[in-house]
């Protein structure tokens, strides 16, 4: 999907199941590249807990998630969205219910959850960084983003 700047949607809304790892890091990507020209939420079915290895790999790159705190589709004070992008199965059933009556589209990403990768630290942290590093290149993608070397 190619658009231009004009052509962005101007609310995202990322969701995953449980709201402390993909979604979150999603929105933190979001607003990070781009929070300056589109509003960023996230939301999960059930709500979690917070994530140190997500918050870790965000660190990396220089992105703060400490202070999100997982929270549900009931918890969101607006519903308004231009767009909705999903990242697990489930929520995706729950976003395509949550907009049956809303003109909003929804897109599903299907994203590994990297809590279910066992081993050592580094082997856990790079399935969070492979996720991470997926996220980042389908928002780029989404919102047809190049950065200044690459024009």
């Amino acid at each position: 999907m190619k658009v231009g700047v004009k052509d962005r949607p101007q609310s995202i809304l990322f969701a995953c199941t449980q709201n402390s790892v993909r979604s979150p890091m999603a929105e933190a990507l979001g607003r990070h590249f781009f929070g300056k020209e589109i509003y960023f939420a996230s939301a999960g079915l059930k709500r979690g807990e917070p994530d140190r290895f997500a918050v870790s790999s965000m660190e990396e790159l220089g992105i703060d998630m400490s202070k999100h705190r997982p929270h549900t589709f009931e918890d969101l004070e607006d519903s308004s969205f231009d767009l909705i992008v999903t990242l697990s199965p489930e929520a995706h059933h729950k976003a395509l219910e949550f907009t049956r009556t809303l003109a909003i589209e929804v897109l599903y990403w299907p994203t590994l959850d990297p809590t279910a990768v066992e081993g050592s630290r580094e082997r856990v942290l790079d399935a969070y960084r492979n996720v991470r590093d997926g996220l980042l290149e389908r928002i780029e993608k989404l919102l047809d983003y190049r950065p200044m070397g690459n024009l």
